[in-house]
């Protein structure tokens, strides 16, 4: 029988890991719908059809930006959502990570298991160096993800980023391929 290709980038024993598709919007939006009580007030990913399509135009054509759908292998259902945004090159070859998880997923180790996918994606097949987490400091399902895939705590910033209608602060977390090496 002739080998199938995956339509995953990497997998791992419960999920795999692939880029955004305009086609994933139906379920995308109905997970983020159905995991508001989970991402508020922390996250406010696209729950209709149009705030989708925007999304993902932006994670599929802009060069500095990777989306990762996290994906349970068995069902190929959509367990939560990855992000590289901000990714410079040169000197830096860096990226900003975001993820959240849908409510059905959230604390089962899906989402660790993907996020250790797309480290090794990034510090491989992408050349990165360097990812950093910004995350504020009562979100501890986020903190505790970063730790447990091996980011370590650099500083905190005020008033960082503009979230629900106020600035928030932040911690950041960062990685580098050297302390990936060494974990």
């Amino acid at each position: 029988m002739p080998h199938i290709a995956s339509r995953y980038l990497a997998e791992g024993p419960r999920v795999g890991i692939r880029h955004f598709t305009h086609e994933d919007g139906a379920e995308f939006t109905a997970r983020v719908r159905e995991s508001k009580d989970l991402h508020h007030p922390w996250l406010f990913p696209p729950d209709t059809a149009a705030a989708y399509a925007r999304y993902a135009g932006r994670l599929i054509e802009d060069p500095t930006k990777a989306g990762f759908l996290v994906c349970e292998t068995a069902t190929d259902a959509l367990a939560g959502y990855i992000n590289i945004n901000n990714i410079v090159g040169g000197a830096f070859q860096s990226g900003a990570l975001g993820y959240g998880a849908f409510a059905h997923a959230a604390g089962r180790g899906l989402m660790r298991e993907g996020l250790n996918l797309v480290i090794d994606h990034a510090f491989g097949p992408m050349r990165l160096h360097r990812l950093e987490i910004n995350v504020q400091p009562g979100n501890a399902a986020s903190i505790a993800l970063a730790r447990a895939c091996g980011f370590r705590l650099e500083g905190f910033s005020p008033n960082m980023l503009y979230i629900d209608g106020a600035w928030r602060d932040h911690e950041r977390w960062a990685l580098t391929v050297e302390m990936r090496a060494c974990s």
